[in-house]
């Protein structure tokens, strides 16, 4: 169960006294600025994050309650959503990092919906994965009308 919660809390980051979320999305931008990933890579990064993010909010959420702040798991699989077939550079980067944030924070439907309607760690991370669609078909549109 302490691996799952350290997991699920991505360590420390779910910790940081300010903005936990914010931090958990931030520590994706730093991975994908850094090892600047494919997008096959970030497509297979983003699909076990969803797993292993599913089970183990999941048993997290029992132990801290009903997706818990500290629970930053799904910040990080919804941010990998964002960046999906956008190039990698700084700029778009920090763009979907900052497009990710306010869609997670204002949640449109269906993403509110699909927090409150599903239980567990499969609601707590399917919110996220809705702001990061949300996110990358905005990236998306705006490299096709530039």
């Amino acid at each position: 169960m302490r691996i799952q919660k350290a997991i699920a809390t991505l360590g420390f980051i779910g910790y940081l006294p300010v903005a936990p979320g914010t931090w958990g999305s931030a520590f994706g931008l730093l991975l994908a600025a850094i090892l600047n990933p494919s997008d096959h890579a970030v497509l297979i990064a983003g699909l076990v994050v969803f797993i292993i993010g599913s089970i183990t909010a999941h048993s997290t959420e029992k132990l801290l309650g009903k997706d818990n702040t500290h629970i930053v798991i799904d910040e990080l699989c919804g941010y990998l959503i964002s960046i999906l077939f956008i190039p990698k550079t700084i700029p778009y980067l920090v763009a979907a990092f900052l497009i990710f944030r306010v869609f997670d924070i204002i949640k449109p439907p269906p993403a509110r919906n699909a927090e409150r309607a599903i239980p567990g760690g499969l609601g707590i991370m399917l919110d996220d994965v809705f702001a990061g669609i949300y996110t990358n078909l905005c990236i998306q549109l705006w490299l096709h009308l530039v």
